[in-house]
């Protein structure tokens, strides 16, 4: 037990304490007006950056740049496989200014990208190309690994595959969930929305899902043919329809896993995976409660049913 271990757990676990909760989360999307609702985050974390009069989607990407900078925070006080977990477990926010990137190439107009810092994996070099054809070509020089073509669709879903299956390879206090996030993501993308993965992609589903998985030919085949670990998040959705549910849960599911982890007398990593995770989700669900709030709390049982 190393004291950098011992001041990162610690300083995990606190942020993680400082969470807003399920229950503040609700009465969030039980507001009357979205100001309303802002004004009881002005005492939490994701204070920083708010503004008192946006309107729904810029406040909840507040809210998302506000757990990023949580999540620097937290990197800052591990010791280096401490912050190498807390980067890959980050990779949505740069999936995510990539994406808004090659929406702006096609003229777009983008919102401010998300200041990444040592969370960063390739992000300096992909702000800086000009077109599609030279995102793909950074990715493919990096970490990312290339996503098999430069379609915003096809980026999007190698960078998150291409995620996933480092998250398995290097985390594995998180393995479980990456999986169960793969197995929604190739649901979604290949028998909701009719698209085929590029080869990169496909080959890092087949390493998480097998390839047995990968050639079902329909929903049905392929939820059977997922290893065990892929198919929780899955069992309550029997066909694709009931896919927004599966994704739904997913996040609960992996809240309680990560709320264990916290709860261990252990000075490692797996705390600091817990906290990343529970901090996500808290996240998650303050964006879901404001969008409540914006409709007046009349999206209150909509809120409710996705929390449940």
């Amino acid at each position: 037990m190393g004291a950098g271990w011992v001041a990162g757990v610690t300083r995990a676990r606190a942020m993680a304490a400082r969470r807003v909760g399920p229950v503040r989360a609700r009465e969030l999307a039980a507001a009357a007006t979205l100001p309303d609702a802002l004004r009881e985050l002005t005492g939490t974390p994701y204070r920083r950056g708010l503004d008192l009069a946006a309107g729904a989607a810029d406040a909840q990407r507040a809210v998302s740049a506000a757990l990023l900078w949580q999540l620097r925070v937290l990197a800052g006080w591990q010791p280096r496989p401490g912050t190498a977990a807390v980067r890959l477990l980050s990779a949505g926010f740069e999936i995510a200014n990539t994406r808004e990137h090659l929406r702006a190439l096609s003229g777009a107009p983008p919102p401010p990208p998300y200041r990444l810092g040592a969370l960063s994996t390739a992000w300096p070099r992909l702000a800086a190309t000009v077109s599609a054809s030279e995102v793909r070509g950074v990715l493919a020089s990096s970490a990312w690994g290339d996503p098999g073509a430069d379609s915003p669709a096809a980026v999007v879903t190698g960078m998150r595959l291409s995620a996933a299956a480092r998250t398995v390879a290097n985390v594995p206090e998180a393995a479980r969930w990456a999986t169960g996030e793969a197995a929604l993501l190739v649901a979604r993308e290949v028998f909701l929305m009719g698209r085929g993965l590029a080869a990169p992609a496909a080959r890092h589903a087949a390493r998480i899902l097998g390839q047995e998985a990968l050639r079902a030919p329909s929903f049905g085949d392929f939820r059977e043919r997922l290893p065990s670990a892929a198919r929780w998040p899955l069992e309550d959705a029997p066909e694709t329809e009931r896919l927004w549910r599966a994704e739904a849960r997913w996040w609960p599911a992996v809240e309680q896993d990560g709320l264990e982890m916290l709860r261990r007398a252990r000075f490692d990593v797996s705390p600091v995976v817990g906290a990343v995770t529970v901090l996500s989700v808290d996240a998650w669900r303050v964006r879901a409660g404001l969008e409540s709030a914006a409709h007046g709390g009349r999206a209150l049982e909509a809120f409710d049913a996705l929390m449940d």
